[in-house]
């Protein structure tokens, strides 16, 4: 099975802004953005989609999978995590003695009032569980930290480790499963 996964566009948004579960524009067409998506797939001889894209309901996501296929999955489980009172807020005015709380614990601390780590990875996993059983290709327009999370639960590796991986907007994560194991083929491709 592959599971082919491509970061969300660049979103109209000032730098610096956590905007997770804010629902916020993409800075340039979809279309455009599409059209370079599916060029970079091709360039990386990625599976072909045939099922249509698995995406989030935020427009960042889910308007370049309607640009990519007629057929999108909506589902909620998708959505990047939500951070609560952070949300719309730039990250340099957020107390941080809370920055410093959250980091103690990333695992479960929510000074923020939004979602853990540990449910945000817990409500991912329950898409990927019911999503990808006997499948041989998953295509997904995702959200940086979807597709952090799920790298940390197909490749078992620390959480906090794949948090600082680097993944550009556009950037495609390939995971391919071999003999029931597994294996990163591109990340940040």
């Amino acid at each position: 099975m592959d599971l082919i996964l491509i970061r969300h566009p660049e979103v109209a948004v000032e730098a610096g802004v956590c905007y997770g579960q804010t629902d916020v524009p993409l800075q340039r067409d979809a279309r455009e953005s599409a059209r370079m998506s599916m060029a970079r797939m091709n360039a990386l001889n990625a599976p072909v989609c045939i099922d249509g894209w698995h995406t989030s309901p935020l427009q960042r996501c889910a308007s370049l999978a309607h640009a990519l296929s007629a057929c999108a999955h909506i589902d909620a489980r998708l959505s990047e995590m939500h951070f609560g009172e952070w949300e719309g807020r730039k990250w340099d005015t957020v107390d941080r003695a809370l920055i410093d709380v959250w980091a103690a614990d990333i695992e479960h601390a929510r000074p923020h009032g939004g979602e853990s780590l540990a449910q945000f990875a817990d409500r991912v996993f329950a898409w990927f569980d019911e999503t990808c059983v006997d499948q041989e290709a998953v295509h997904v327009v995702a959200h940086a930290g979807v597709m952090r999370v799920l790298a940390t639960h197909l490749l078992g590796v620390a959480r906090g480790n794949v948090l600082q991986w680097s993944l550009d907007f556009g950037g495609v994560a390939w995971f391919r499963r071999v003999r029931g194991q597994w294996l990163l083929v591109r990340w940040n491709a």
